[in-house]
């Protein structure tokens, strides 16, 4: 198997094309690959596949086995992969994720490279069943969720992929492998959820810190960005122009007022090319 290691902001892929569709055990090939001790090591596989209604789809199995409807520093990969392979020429293409459906990506190439990619990430869901949670109301905005004695107050956002957004008083320094696996399996969450430990700075700068479902702590999640940003203007704590500061480097979101939809704009890189053997 020939792949390509790639990262957007550290949150790092293994990508792989060629194939026409997902294979039977790519969940069991996964778990193997993305082991840092191992395997070649990233926090997930992603194949890009054809697609009937985009340029391309990308289905992406998380290092545990589990696949995500979708991931926002992946889908610039690919679309990085995509171009600067030679898969397309566009500068503007669309991707099909399995949670968001087929999403435009703009290609920003310098010197015939990619260097940053921008994504419209659809319309964010914010109705509390449909994240999805175990609540039954149009926005979860600010509710209380206790684990192992210690209350949180948390925001809930769908980005194609369900979001819980906590504000704590320093997510930089935020004790993430206590508390993060603990509220990703809350019994507020059917599915599990990613979790997003926040800072607002000023109202257009805050910092974040994840914890990915099926991933664990990982450097960045453009996802969870986006849904960061749709939750602080839900809290009145920020604009709807605003940069996310991950522990991976930065990303622009905007909740565009007159369309509703989330755009996402930053870099991804390729690391290395290599064969499986």
């Amino acid at each position: 198997m020939e792949f390509t290691k790639m990262n957007g902001l550290g949150n790092d892929f293994i990508i792989v094309s060629g194939e026409n569709q997902l294979p039977e055990r790519a969940s069991d090939l996964a778990i193997k690959v993305c082991n840092r001790y191992f395997g070649i090591g990233a926090d997930g596989l992603v194949y890009i596949l054809p697609s009937e209604k985009a340029d391309f789809m990308m289905r992406i199995i998380n290092s545990d086995g589990s696949e995500a409807e979708q991931c926002g520093n992946a889908i610039r990969c690919v679309a990085k992969s995509v171009y600067d392979h030679g898969l397309t020429n566009k500068t503007e293409i669309s991707i099909e994720t399995i949670g968001a459906g087929a999403q435009k990506v703009w290609l920003n190439v310098d010197q015939g490279k990619v260097k940053t990619v921008k994504v419209n990430m659809g319309e964010p869901i914010l109705q509390g069943k449909q994240v999805p949670t175990n609540i039954d109301q149009d926005v979860v905005v600010n509710y209380p969720i206790e684990v192992d004695g210690r209350q949180f107050y948390f925001t809930a956002v769908s980005m194609g992929n369900p979001h819980c957004v906590i504000y704590v008083d320093d997510a930089v320094n935020f004790d993430l492998d206590t508390w993060g696996p603990k509220l990703e399996k809350h019994p507020l969450f059917p599915n599990k959820i990613n979790v997003e430990f926040v800072t607002v700075r000023d109202a257009s700068f805050m910092d974040m810190r994840v914890w990915e479902r099926g991933a664990g702590p990982t450097l960045a999640c453009g996802t969870g960005a986006c849904a960061t940003v749709v939750a602080s203007v839900l809290n009145e704590k920020a604009d709807r122009n605003a940069t996310v500061s991950l522990k991976g480097g930065d990303l622009f979101i905007e909740w565009n007022e007159a369309d509703n939809h989330v755009y996402m704009t930053g870099p991804a890189e390729e690391v290395y090319k290599g064969k499986l053997l």
